[in-house]
């Protein structure tokens, strides 16, 4: 039987790793709602660190007292991740940053504007003195002793090449060694933005990481990372169930079951890991109230669930039959409901696991009493209805 693979089985094919940036702790913070005390984003740190990602972004030390702490208090609990901030193209910015993150294990990113459009209607100035202020930003974080400097270029994915080219080609000469392209609203298709990535990587060449940066407005921010990932990126910026600006960024559950099932076709592999990824997303959403939605991938309420009769009736007899991605990989059950949708053979399962005798009357009673008139969409586990079986037929139960 042709099953699918378990994570981080064979890499006999995968040629390429990938490195996993997690910015839940920026920009999955700046979305409304998700505001995160220092003590808070020092534990989700600790909790994605657990999962092995390789960096993690902290927040923006200039923009409040708040950030600066946490990113000290961050870069001093980390022990296999490195830390990363985000800063304007500003000298005090740069300092902050080296002064609450360090120089050595710290990713110091300076934003610069990558659009037309930004530098005409957001900050008024031209593509000379845009490049000007990032170069000068870079030299001066190089002048402190930064390690690592990366250029993240917001809204790059509506900037042209003869705005991006000299910009990128600058800054790496200035001595960035990471450039960051942002698709900041959303906007490309994945065949767009793996074009740009490419061009870009022709460009710098392969000693300079690049990364993408992804979000969700047209619903596209994981198509767009991999086809990134594809065209030769080699960081993917993600954040934990999404969480970010609007509608979000990649989200790093996603991103991860695709590296971990997918990625000998793609050719990349990462050492992050999916274990433990269910509790970071439980950590999270005690910390910043979030609901959990039924229908998301990895961490949805159903997305190991199932109450359709025709589905359930191949899960009972091997659960491969509709379940590619496998719970266990993500810490999380398997769930088969009882509902309006789920049939009879479900019932006939649980009265064989409890080894009630039954016979076609009763099997049709008890559909018609509990499952069949439920028009509100309500389900019941399996458990609660081993509870009404045992309820029903108390005498014939084998415990």
């Amino acid at each position: 039987m042709n099953r699918q693979r378990s994570p981080n089985l064979s890499r006999k094919n995968q040629s390429r790793r990938v490195s996993v940036f997690d910015t839940t702790l920026r920009d999955g913070e700046q979305a409304p709602g998700n505001a995160m005390r220092p003590d808070q984003k020092v534990e989700l740190a600790l909790a994605i660190e657990s999962l092995g990602v390789d960096v993690i972004e902290t927040g923006f030390p200039s923009s409040s007292k708040s950030d600066f702490e946490a990113t000290k208090l961050i870069a001093g609990a980390v022990t296999t991740a490195r830390i990363a901030t985000l800063n304007r193209a500003v000298r005090e910015d740069v300092r902050l940053a080296v002064e609450a993150g360090g120089r050595e294990n710290h990713h110091l990113q300076i934003m610069a504007t990558g659009s037309e459009t930004h530098l005409k209607y957001k900050r008024g100035i031209s593509q000379a003195e845009a490049q000007a202020e990032v170069i000068d930003a870079i030299s001066y974080a190089k002048s402190l002793g930064a390690h690592h400097v990366t250029l993240g270029i917001e809204d790059a994915s509506r900037g042209s090449d003869a705005l991006l080219r000299p910009l990128i080609e600058a800054s790496v000469e200035a001595g960035a060694d990471c450039v960051a392209l942002a698709d900041t609203t959303g906007c490309l298709l994945p065949e767009e933005y793996g074009a740009q990535i490419g061009r870009v990587r022709s460009w710098i060449g392969s000693g300079i990481t690049l990364g993408v940066h992804c979000h969700e407005d047209l619903g596209l921010s994981l198509a767009n990372a991999l086809a990134g990932v594809r065209a030769g990126a080699d960081e993917v910026q993600a954040t934990v169930a999404g969480v970010g600006e609007r509608a979000g960024n990649t989200a790093l559950e996603e991103l991860l079951a695709v590296l971990t099932y997918k990625g000998e076709e793609l050719g990349v592999f990462t050492t992050a890991t999916t274990k433990g990824l269910y509790e970071v997303y439980e950590l999270l959403c005690r910390t910043i109230g979030l609901e959990p939605v039924r229908n998301k991938a990895v961490f949805g309420v159903n997305a190991f669930a199932t109450q359709a009769g025709i589905h359930q009736a191949g899960m009972l007899r091997d659960p491969i039959t509709y379940e590619y991605v496998q719970p266990a990989d993500f810490g999380r059950e398997r769930s088969i409901l009882v509902g309006r949708h789920s049939g009879r053979t479900v019932l006939r399962h649980l009265l064989e696991e409890l080894r009630m005798e039954m016979d076609d009357a009763f099997v049709e009673a008890m559909y018609e009493t509990y499952i069949a008139n439920r028009t509100n969409g309500e389900c019941t586990s399996l458990d609660d209805l081993r509870v009404i079986l045992a309820a029903e037929r108390p005498t014939e139960v084998v415990a």
